[in-house]
């Protein structure tokens, strides 16, 4: 069995992200990946010979941290890093670190600073941080440390009324430092600084495309799978599992061996608009499975919805390994393992508590005995998005709405019935349609919830005993948190007549006005 090759972002120059503990530390890479430069976030052990190994970084950048640097047992670096002729860039723990290590006085802060603060820069002319940018400016501090003197030979090129050196400059030592965060959007102009120490300090080129991750991806499955390697896919209709099928296609063509396990759950009409879709895209055959019946008898009195998530799983595992039999030499498992994915399972940043299992339908077992093809591990989910279009693939699909792996089993608060299904499904298309009609800006999400439970009402003169509908519409950039969103009067009044009036079950229509947290976005 051929092993697998080099990663796809080997073949790229990349910035490296120490992560020293900072909440931040992935929205640093994603802020570098936007100026098309590779970025990976790796942990503080990362040593001088290993970057010597990768050959192709061309910048290492500290994150910030919740520490105080001049503790003992506060997270530390490599000094070796140093000494490399590779530039470096600390951000406010960062800051505090390279300049400690460099002989600069750190303190407690006399006047801790949290959230917008008024920032001067000085030295403008010589600075390449702040070049081309207002010498006054808002930026976001969070820092209760601060450095108050710097290294002897670097120069401070930015101050704020509570902070001496909020910037310094070495270029001898190619070593740059600020103490607020340039990642966030509440420093309008970080992109810019991030670009001034990527492009101008690190000179990178900016060959991190989806064009070009195409190309790499389709060279290294084919290095991986060889001449006769059969693949097995997982396909789901989201655009994760999609992209990662259209680039294998794109590979090794009628070697991919997709199967669409279609659970019953999904939304209206959606299992049909994937097989359409894959029709018109891809040159392998697309093998459904529908198994709706199967997985409705095993949730059959079932109302714990981390009994229906495991059961589900279970359940998509059974029916994907007796498909996969029949697939002859199959050695090789695709999966959409996106880079978030990653750094998580390798721990790096990671200390939030579970707030509940996540909605995946979940991997599949060690015993396939099959290798893993994972040509989305580099990727974070808008760079998915990004590559979805490179791929030419339908937008409604790439663009499509988070949607939970257990669909609308975990839509459905209570057992899962068929005649619950039906009810929900014709209501949530519904709601969707009445909302994208709307005038205003398309909600991040916007779905139906129904509660297994009953309310009276009146209808036509006569007493009425049905369900409620929950509407659940939600602003957010990356699920994290998230504003509940303010869809207008006139188009509320819409859904609930459209929904009582064309819903048989339903007599009650309630909109969810809850934001992330201290609601979740789903219900389950």
């Amino acid at each position: 069995m051929a092993s697998a090759p080099e990663a796809v972002s080997g073949r790229f120059q990349s910035i490296l992200i120490i992560d020293l503990g900072s909440q931040y530390t992935q929205l640093i890479a994603r802020r570098i990946r936007e100026l098309n430069v590779h970025s990976e976030v790796v942990d503080n052990k990362l040593t001088a010979a290993e970057v010597k190994r990768r050959g192709n970084v061309i910048g290492l950048i500290l994150s910030g941290g919740p520490n105080s640097a001049h503790k003992y047992g506060s997270p530390q670096i490599d000094k070796k890093l140093l000494a490399l002729e590779i530039p470096i860039l600390g951000i406010c723990y960062g800051l505090q670190l390279l300049g400690s290590m460099h002989g600069g006085r750190l303190e407690a802060a006399k006047r801790s600073e949290f959230g917008r603060t008024e920032l001067w820069v000085d030295n403008q002319d010589d600075s390449v941080l702040f070049r081309g940018l207002n010498p006054n400016l808002i930026c976001w501090m969070s820092h209760g440390d601060a450095l108050v003197t710097a290294p002897r030979g670097a120069r401070i090129t930015a101050h704020t009324d509570a902070t001496k050196v909020a910037a310094f400059e070495y270029p001898k030592k190619n070593m740059y430092a600020v103490q607020f965060h340039p990642e966030v959007s509440h420093t309008p102009w970080g992109i810019d600084l991030l670009r001034n120490f990527v492009m101008g300090v690190c000179q990178a080129t900016g060959d991190w495309t989806m064009g070009n991750f195409i190309e790499q991806s389709i060279e290294s499955i084919r290095e991986q799978v060889g001449e006769d390697g059969e693949v097995i896919c997982a396909v789901s209709g989201g655009v994760d599992s999609l992209c990662t099928a259209a680039i294998i296609d794109r590979a090794i063509g009628h070697r991919l061996h997709p199967i669409f396990v279609d659970h019953g759950f999904l939304r209206m009409d959606e299992g049909d608009k994937v097989v359409e879709a894959w029709k018109g895209h891809f040159k392998s055959r697309l093998v459904r499975v529908r198994a709706g019946k199967r997985f409705l008898d095993e949730l059959k009195g079932v109302t714990d919805p981390e009994r229906k998530r495991k059961i589900i799983g279970r359940e998509f595992i059974k029916v994907f390994e007796e498909e996969s039999r029949k697939v002859r030499g199959a050695k090789y498992l695709a999966q959409g393992t996106l880079y978030p994915d990653v750094i998580e399972s390798s721990g790096i940043g990671m200390h939030a508590h579970v707030i509940k299992s996540h909605h995946n339908v979940g991997g599949l077992p060690k015993r396939m005995k099959l290798a893993l093809v994972e040509p989305l591990r580099d990727l974070f989910k808008d760079e998915v998005r990004r590559l979805g279009i490179e791929l030419e693939l339908p937008r409604p699909m790439v663009y499509r709405q988070p949607f939970p792996g257990p669909g609308l089993a975990i839509r459905i608060i209570g057992e899962v019935t068929a005649e619950r299904l039906k009810i929900l499904r014709q209501a949530d298309r519904i709601v969707r349609d009445e909302i994208e009609m709307a005038e205003m800006e398309r909600p991040w999400q916007y779905f139906a919830v129904l509660p297994a439970i009953k309310s009276v009402g009146v209808m036509g003169d006569k007493r009425t005993y049905g369900y409620p509908l929950v509407v659940r519409a939600v602003s957010s950039e990356d699920a994290m948190t998230a504003d509940w969103s303010k869809i207008p009067y006139k188009n509320l009044e819409k859904i609930a007549s459209r929904v009582i009036g064309e819903v048989p079950g339903i007599n009650r229509v309630c909109m969810d006005i809850t934001s992330k947290p201290p609601g979740t976005i789903e219900w389950e």
